[in-house]
């Protein structure tokens, strides 16, 4: 199945970080704002996923969000996921079914960590999905912009650079 077979049968939408996306599930329940920790504004809902799909010559630029999001492999080839930490600590993740190669299955980005992704050399597309409890809320969600991020992290900055849209 090809990239462009994923995103019509699964009906998915550009994403504003890059690449596209299918909320598939959104839980009934939320957790009260004043249950949540401080940094989050509002009641949010227990749990979210989508479906995430970057086709080779694209990326999901670097962004943070205030809770934890668990990455799953599907399909494709390998996608990488670049982070870097409050400390400046960088780590790449490879997601992908070449376990004798150190590619993982599931890999959890820890909560404000500012992380992309990208499908590596010779991947025609990734399709990934991600979970985030706390629910996702755009009201959690910061784009990085690269002058400032590589700003802070200058021995990031070649990386930051290219997989930034600001």
């Amino acid at each position: 199945m090809t990239a462009q077979t994923f995103v019509d049968h699964l009906q998915k939408q550009p994403h504003p970080e890059g690449g596209f996306f299918k909320e598939t599930y959104r839980a009934a329940g939320t957790i009260a704002a004043d249950c949540l920790p401080v940094e989050f504004n509002g009641e949010r809902s227990y749990c979210t996923a989508i479906y995430f799909l970057l086709q080779q010559g694209d990326y999901s630029a670097f962004h943070r969000i205030k809770s934890d999001e668990c990455w799953h492999f599907y399909e494709g080839g390998t996608l990488l996921v670049h982070m870097i930490d409050e400390k400046g600590s960088y780590r790449c993740v490879k997601l992908g079914r070449q376990l004798h190669e150190g590619e993982l299955f599931q890999f959890v980005v820890p909560a404000n960590v500012w992380f992309a992704s990208e499908p590596a050399t010779g991947t025609s597309f990734s399709l990934v999905g991600c979970t985030v409890a706390p629910g996702f809320d755009f009201a959690d969600f910061e784009m990085a912009k690269a002058g400032e991020l590589a700003a802070s992290f200058p021995q990031h900055a070649e990386l930051v650079n290219r997989l930034c849209r600001e």
